[in-house]
């Protein structure tokens, strides 16, 4: 394959999503896993991808591929003491609310304007709170395993969410307001 058959808009897709992913080792690697830790692109990167990829199983791998990879990074070196294997307990909560943020973006994001990905953005901040703290209450030891024990672990993840929020809508921002320009720049299409 030769450099004239490579599709510019899949490569600033892909340079997009792996910056996300860096940008979220950088973030996650807090040692506290303080709330500042949720300020990282992976919302808006599933947000991107799941409104930027024109085939649909594009929009889910390469968000989760990235998850998956700055996940084993963040286990293995930074975070050892949450590791179970090569992720953490509970992981696949947060891989689903993942899945939901891509189809979130696929269907509010058809067209890319400051209320849909400002909608987008809400709507992403909001699911993964629910299910991935779900996911923390259903497999962890920290909450009563009744309703008092899952409103609890929803109210402690507030301060989390609330960095996820502000993390999806200024990431958006950056990534479609960019995707945009380079669009523009070098005139490839939709």
């Amino acid at each position: 394959m030769s450099l004239k058959n490579l599709n510019p808009r899949f490569g600033v897709l892909l340079l997009f999503i792996l910056a996300a992913g860096v940008i979220r080792v950088v973030l996650g690697a807090d040692a506290n896993m303080s709330p500042i830790a949720m300020f990282t692109p992976v919302g808006a990167m599933a947000l991107f991808g799941g409104a930027s990829f024109s085939q649909k199983w594009k929009s889910y791998a390469f968000p989760l591929l990235t998850m998956f990879a700055s996940d084993i990074i963040l286990m293995q070196f930074f975070h050892k003491e949450f590791a179970e294997g090569l992720l953490y307990k509970g992981w696949i909560w947060n891989y689903l609310s993942f899945v939901f943020i891509v189809l979130i973006g696929q269907l509010l994001i058809k067209k890319a304007s400051v209320g849909n990905i400002v909608l987008a953005s809400v709507a992403a901040a909001v699911t993964h709170w629910i299910v991935s703290d779900f996911g923390v209450w259903m497999s962890g030891t920290l909450y009563t395993k009744d309703m008092s024990g899952l409103i609890s672990c929803y109210v402690a993840a507030i301060p989390y969410m609330k960095f996820s929020l502000a993390g999806n809508l200024i990431y958006c921002a950056i990534f479609f307001g960019s995707f945009e320009l380079v669009k523009r720049r070098l005139h490839f299409a939709q």
